[in-house]
């Protein structure tokens, strides 16, 4: 008793269980057979001794049950003892003493296996909340997040795929992070497939309720394709302060053990804190880009403030002692010095207003993408063009017509960049996007300038009227 009492492994103090009631009675054949309707015992009967050949008769044979605190664990069973007199009172009553060990030993098992469980997954949840507000690496995103919940989910449950499921724009839900070791072609199925709004499951999961099934492929709530894939599964709702923001599937291959009640219930808790780990760096994320947009702000104050004020002083310096120079070739340089100095200015104006811009994830204004165009040509080139703005590009020009100024400018870039490749020198080059001049007509129009001051070259000039834009 001491000896199988002492034993954590289920199986082992079973069969030891099995050999001392083989052993006391004098039976060739013991076994436990174990009810295991929850999937947390060892699974399958365990023996001792040669099967009997043919169905024992009742007198050769004992047959008791395995109760602890009322609940049946299973049966102790003896066979095949020797002598006429078969089993006795005797025998009987070391038989019931037995089976009420094997009860403690199975419930001592599933008692340590319940706390290893939880410490386990309470760990797990533990490291996806470290991982998740330790701050986003660069280049993370949200999605990057979701797949270490898909991840971590998909070990703690030792399943064949974890993914994250969150609300489709068109109905239903779609996956958005998943983590599997099933073959590729399953991962790019699930990442084009969705769940039908139509699903009960879908209902089940927005009402903030677990979708638990131990045969996925089988189950008539599941109407998705991508249920074919698999057998035991959960899908639990990701839900922070009454909030379903979408759901956690953990999927087991078919034909794999279903999920017992205590890894379901581990399931939930773990849903439930890593809805509120997404949401808290969903937040700190949020502060990070907040503080990013202080700062660029500042940056732009102080550049407008302080450098362009500088800058447009000592235009104002030169452009005086321009006019007091004698010399011709000095009044040149002088006047050359300002013409620069102004369109640094226009430049550094350009970089004030790309930094009060939105965030990375909003499309790029009309600036932004003219400024990308002249940045692909540099290389051709050999210098950086210089870029000048004019009145409110961003706001009032509408997508038609930055599409059709982004055209004729790459066009004329690569007449530019064609004539440069034959020249040993650098090419400056201008851009200018004016608002302020209307074009024929009157209307107020947008005109583009490509211009070479190094080449006789006449300078490329496209205009059109305006249609009304974003801030029309």
């Amino acid at each position: 008793m001491v000896a199988v009492g002492s034993d954590h492994d289920p199986r082992r103090a079973l069969g030891r269980i099995a050999e001392t009631a083989a052993s006391l009675t004098g039976a060739r054949h013991a076994a436990v057979g174990l009810r295991d309707e929850d999937g947390d015992g060892p699974g399958g009967p365990v023996t001792h001794g040669p099967s009997p050949e043919a169905e024992p008769a009742a007198g050769d044979c004992l047959e008791v049950p395995i109760q602890v605190r009322g609940e049946l664990f299973g049966t102790l069973y003896v066979a095949g003892k020797d002598g006429p007199e078969g089993f006795g009172d005797t025998d009987r009553h070391l038989v019931r003493v037995l089976a009420t060990e094997a009860g403690i030993a199975l419930s001592n098992a599933r008692m340590h296996g319940a706390a290893r469980q939880r410490r386990r997954w309470i760990d797990g949840a533990a490291s996806v909340t470290t991982a998740l507000l330790a701050g986003p690496e660069a280049g993370s995103s949200a999605k990057d997040a979701l797949t270490v919940v898909a991840e971590k989910g998909r070990e703690l449950a030792e399943a064949a795929t974890g993914a994250v499921l969150l609300p489709h724009s068109g109905g239903g839900m779609e996956v958005v992070a998943i983590s599997t070791v099933l073959p590729e072609t399953v991962r790019a199925e699930a990442h084009r497939g969705r769940i039908p709004p139509q699903s009960p499951v879908v209902h089940q999961i927005h009402a903030g309720l677990a979708v638990f099934s131990d045969d996925f492929a089988g189950d008539p709530r599941s109407i998705s394709p991508m249920s074919r894939h698999y057998g035991p599964t959960m899908l639990l709702p990701l839900r922070s302060n009454g909030r379903v923001l979408g759901a956690l599937a953990l999927c087991r291959i078919a034909g794999d053990r279903r999920f017992s009640h205590t890894e379901r219930t581990l399931g939930t808790q773990f849903a439930a804190q890593a809805a509120v780990a997404l949401v808290l760096a969903d937040r700190h994320r949020d502060r990070e880009r907040l503080a990013v947009f202080e700062d660029r702000d500042r940056i732009a104050r102080d550049l407008h403030d302080l450098v362009i004020q500088r800058l447009f002083a000592t235009g104002m310096l030169l452009e005086t002692a321009r006019r007091k120079a004698v010399l011709p070739e000095v009044r040149d340089g002088v006047g050359r010095a300002v013409d620069e100095l102004d369109a640094t200015i226009q430049e550094i104006r350009t970089a004030i207003i790309a930094l009060q811009q939105g965030p990375s994830e909003a499309p790029p204004g009309l600036r932004t993408r003219v400024l990308r165009e002249a940045a692909a040509a540099t290389a051709a080139l050999g210098t950086r063009p210089s870029v000048r703005f004019t009145g409110p590009v961003d706001t009032r020009v509408d997508d038609m017509g930055a599409r059709e100024l982004l055209a004729a400018l790459g066009e004329a870039l690569a007449k530019v960049t064609a004539a440069a490749a034959a020249r040993p020198q650098p090419t400056r080059v201008e851009i200018a996007v004016d608002l302020t001049v209307p074009p024929p007509g009157g209307r107020p129009g947008i005109r583009l300038t490509v211009a070479r001051p190094d080449d006789d070259a006449p300078p490329v000039v496209w205009e059109r009227p305006l249609r009304g834009g974003p801030g029309a």
